[in-house]
């Protein structure tokens, strides 16, 4: 399977970060693994013009579940196709947190998703009160259960493990820690979707960033990385991409 560098840029960036862009396409014109930007939605189209032709791929933060209809604010998975998205975040830790998501809604997402051609990258993760209970794999294991479609398949779907605790803090898990989950994570897939689950990347994220991209990378069933704040600038995210393609 070919690695996936994602950078999620949550709520950040104007026209004048497009800048970071060309400067991510020049540092990295021909990476080994996919190169993803999710930016705000006010900027998918220009970002999609601005990497057409180039290894770089766009992608959302989020869609409603329905195709169209009267939820002012929201943002539909055709509408994201649209406007030159390949993929769409759903299920990160910050929507379900700030907003209530749940489980069943974050897999109605990702069918919507799917259903317009886009790949759901499904988020999951415990709390820092779960990681210290013993949880961390039953609470795991319900949210992939309860988010992931069981007709998905490995062209479909990525899963983004994400430990809210490491999210945006500067602690990063053990790379036994993260070992430990993703290759859970891949047996638990299997239980779900049968045969496809052996293709599936799984990202970790969670204060990746230069420094320690190499390790993470180096470990089994890491397949990528789901970065936040290291992808908002070239500088940071292109050695990220670089340790990924020589992984």
């Amino acid at each position: 399977m070919r690695k996936l560098a994602a950078g999620n840029w949550k709520m950040n960036g104007t026209a004048a970060s497009l800048a970071e862009v060309a400067a991510l396409i020049a540092a990295q014109p021909d990476p080994a693994c996919e190169m993803l930007l999710c930016p705000p939605a006010t900027l998918i189209s220009a970002m999609a013009q601005a990497a057409r032709g180039s290894a770089l791929q766009v992608g959302g933060q989020d869609c409603h579940p329905k195709t169209s209809g009267a939820h002012t604010g929201d943002l539909s998975a055709p509408i994201l196709a649209d406007a030159g998205a390949t993929h769409v975040i759903l299920g990160h830790s910050e929507r379900r947190a700030d907003h209530g998501e749940t489980d069943a809604l974050v897999r109605a997402k990702a069918e919507a998703a799917i259903a317009a051609g886009l790949v759901a990258i499904v988020c999951l993760g415990e709390t820092e009160a779960q990681r210290d209970a013993g949880d961390t794999l039953q609470v795991i294991g319900a949210q992939l259960t309860g988010s992931v479609p069981p007709a998905a398949t490995a062209a479909q779907l990525v899963i983004a493990y994400e430990p809210v605790w490491a999210i945006g803090t500067g602690r990063t898990p053990t790379p036994d820690q993260i070992a430990e989950v993703h290759a859970f994570l891949r047996a638990r897939l299997a239980d779900h979707i049968g045969a496809e689950a052996a293709k599936v990347r799984l990202l970790y994220g969670g204060s990746v960033k230069p420094s320690n991209a190499a390790e993470i990378f180096a470990l089994p069933h890491v397949d990528g990385a789901l970065v936040g704040g290291a992808s908002l600038k070239a500088a940071d995210f292109a050695p990220i991409v670089a340790a990924l393609s020589a992984a």
